[in-house]
């Protein structure tokens, strides 16, 4: 009698799905507000470095640290199994069905074969368009959680920073089946011209229940506090010495000082004013570091994304290290509503630059100011 031959042993189900959108965020720093179609070539055109790779890895490095061997389904090359090299990993990559560089094509077809292969969770570096693409496949089938990566992000599935990110993706993979999860709306800006975009809720996703770790969805608010801020804007507008280079972030907030100037604002950019003249709008990190090597004497003046609280990392990648390191920590204005602030949980502002050097003079409490004569104190966290 013939024996049968040795049988392999089944092998290990993957339980985290991993994928990684190359190209999200190239347009931050150079100043643009995403990389969908054209804008890739024009980031490229400006020199832009690749943000997500750089991302994905310490959430990955962070995950592995508390979850080692976890089973992985990546992504091929760029989108995945690149960044899973090195001891610590056991790693499944799907093949990759098409030549040429990454596509929203692709992203959904990982996203379809992470479901069908039965992953605990999917892990994705991206902004909000890689949120669309693979809640667009996955609904509500498998939880999904973001390391934000992206220019903006106004989606809830994200956690609050990569490090976050790899955190809540190992306690969830540790034991899926009792681990809770909570549905989170996947938001983005509806329209071509992103300046004149209006938000739009595109689906829901499920998310591993994290409160602490994952980002709120971005709250679009308007009316209330419009008066306080209007004041606050000339406020500010009166207070402006002639010599002084004033750099105006992005937002509805920021833009009443604009207002009040007699400027017109880039809603999503950067711009920077000096002796109530507009230097430069929508500036990108290049173009602000030269400013502000011709001007060093400079304030910043920031708004606050609502719901969420981030004051850096979301939609304002312009002003990065080396620009806070240039305009000094001391030289920060703070606006904000007051609805904005009394709609904080928890009341805390946050920063996502990735750089400790460069933010941790800027965290702990510091004034808001919220209307003419009127401000609170907020604690602030990298």
């Amino acid at each position: 009698m013939t024996e049968a031959p040795p049988q392999a042993p089944p092998a290990r189900p993957a339980s985290l799905g991993v994928i990684v959108n190359p190209i999200a965020g190239m347009g931050g720093r150079v100043g643009l507000h995403g990389t969908d179609g054209p804008a890739l070539e024009a980031a490229l055109r400006r020199g832009a470095d690749a943000v997500a790779p750089y991302r994905a890895r310490r959430a990955l490095n962070r995950l592995r640290e508390l979850a080692p061997g976890v089973p992985v389904l990546a992504a091929a090359g760029p989108m995945g199994g690149d960044h899973l090299t090195g001891e610590g990993w056991t790693v499944r990559t799907l093949p990759r069905s098409r030549t040429g560089p990454t596509t929203a094509a692709d992203t959904r077809d990982a996203a379809r074969a992470m479901v069908e292969s039965g992953v605990s969770l999917l892990l994705f570096a991206g902004g909000d368009g890689t949120a669309r693409d693979i809640v667009d496949v996955v609904g509500t089938a498998v939880p999904v959680l973001g390391v934000p990566s992206g220019v903006k992000m106004h989606s809830g599935v994200f956690a609050t920073g990569p490090e976050a990110a790899g955190e809540t993706a190992a306690r969830y993979v540790a034991d899926p089946a009792r681990a809770r999860c909570a549905d989170a709306e996947v938001v983005d800006l509806a329209g071509d011209d992103l300046a004149s975009a209006a938000p739009r809720m595109f689906g829901i996703a499920r998310v591993p229940d994290a409160r602490s770790s994952l980002q709120r969805a971005k709250a679009f608010t308007a009316g209330a506090d419009d008066a306080d801020l209007v004041a606050l804007g000339r406020e500010i507008a009166r207070e402006m010495p002639a010599d002084r280079l004033y750099l105006l972030g992005p937002g509805t907030t920021v833009a009443h000082v604009n207002a009040a100037l007699g400027l017109q604002a880039s809603r999503l950019g950067v711009d920077a004013v000096l002796d109530g003249r507009l230097l430069a709008a929508d500036a990108s990190e290049a173009e602000l570091l030269s400013l502000l090597r011709r001007h060093p004497a400079a304030t910043l003046v920031l708004g606050v994304v609502g719901g969420q609280g981030f004051l850096l990392g979301r939609g304002n990648q312009q002003i990065s290290a080396a620009v806070l390191d240039a305009v000094g920590a001391g030289n920060i204005e703070i606006l904000a509503a007051r609805g904005k602030i009394a709609a904080l949980d928890p009341p805390t502002l946050r920063i996502d630059v990735g750089d400790e050097h460069a933010t941790a003079p800027i965290t702990g409490y510091r004034k808001v100011r919220t209307g003419r004569g009127r401000s609170t104190v907020l604690r602030i966290v990298a």
